[in-house]
């Protein structure tokens, strides 16, 4: 994989969000501030110190801002620094309150000059790394006594997820019209997958709907989200108790968990530490 890296076979992750932010409004942030409510189970997040990790778009940075929250956002992509700060310009310029820098997950130097937070948040972002279980473990520390760790891990298929990472690789490697085919064909694929467990199930079947509407809970973009699926490689997954056993043996006691149903897609955790909660 590491040599795989080396010669760009990287998705652009940041490119992506630029264009995603094209279509951002009031109603797409609206949910993602509802997401946090709803994961948190909070109502505001008055003066805690929150960090996006690989904050993209900067979406859920603004989010926990309009919650009230100190945010600290980074991101290893340039363009993703860029996205984020596009959105501190337009809705909270020049606050000393929002910090938005260019970082990377593995780098401990950094990680360390940053402090600790009430909320750690890293939502689809560490299975991005290249080095999955060590970006994990860096992210620990950051936790300060009675915070929470929020994080979305890809859910190990096995022999499916192998052909799903040499898809994202060949994606990489391809020109853009290739490109185009293979987001198309993965969504026509999700709509097909859809449809069949629906008609067994004997349901009305309306799978790009309700995709389209699950893809929107946090405010995100179905489209955007299918080029990120296509491309976003490194790609590693993990079972869901492979997260619990590696957090709990660093302290975390697990308070919520979300999973795809043992299928494609994230695995949603909520970690606390050991201390005051900060609700």
């Amino acid at each position: 994989m590491k040599n795989d890296l080396n010669l760009g076979n990287r998705f652009e992750f940041g490119r992506n969000w630029g264009r995603f932010l094209k279509v951002l409004d009031e109603t797409r942030i609206f949910e993602a501030e509802k997401s946090l409510k709803k994961t948190l189970e909070i109502e505001y997040l008055n003066e805690k110190r929150f960090l996006d990790i690989g904050s993209g778009s900067g979406l859920i940075s603004l989010a926990a801002k309009r919650l009230g929250a100190i945010v600290h956002s980074f991101d290893s992509d340039p363009l993703s620094v860029a996205c984020t700060e596009e959105l501190k310009r337009r809705y909270f310029q020049g606050d000393p309150l929002w910090t938005i820098e260019q970082g990377d997950v593995l780098n401990t130097s950094y990680l360390k000059s940053l402090g600790q937070f009430d909320v750690v948040y890293s939502w689809g972002v560490l299975h991005h790394t290249g080095a999955m279980w060590r970006a994990l473990g860096n992210v620990t520390p950051l936790v300060n006594g009675g915070g929470k760790l929020f994080i979305s891990i890809y859910n190990d298929q096995g022999a499916s997820s192998l052909r799903w990472a040499n898809l994202k690789k060949f994606y990489n490697h391809s020109s853009q019209p290739i490109r185009l085919i293979t987001i198309l064909g993965v969504g026509g694929y999700w709509e097909f997958r859809s449809a069949l467990i629906r008609v067994m199930r004997c349901k009305n079947p309306l799978p790009f709907r309700d995709w389209a509407m699950k893809k929107r809970d946090r405010g995100m973009s179905v489209w955007h989200d299918l080029v990120d699926w296509a491309g976003g490689y490194p790609f590693e997954v993990a079972k869901p108790e492979e997260i619990f056993d590696f957090c709990w043996k660093k302290g975390f006691q697990l308070v919520k968990l979300k999973t795809c149903g043992g299928g494609i897609g994230c695995n949603e955790f909520v970690f606390t530490r050991e201390g005051r909660s900060i609700t």
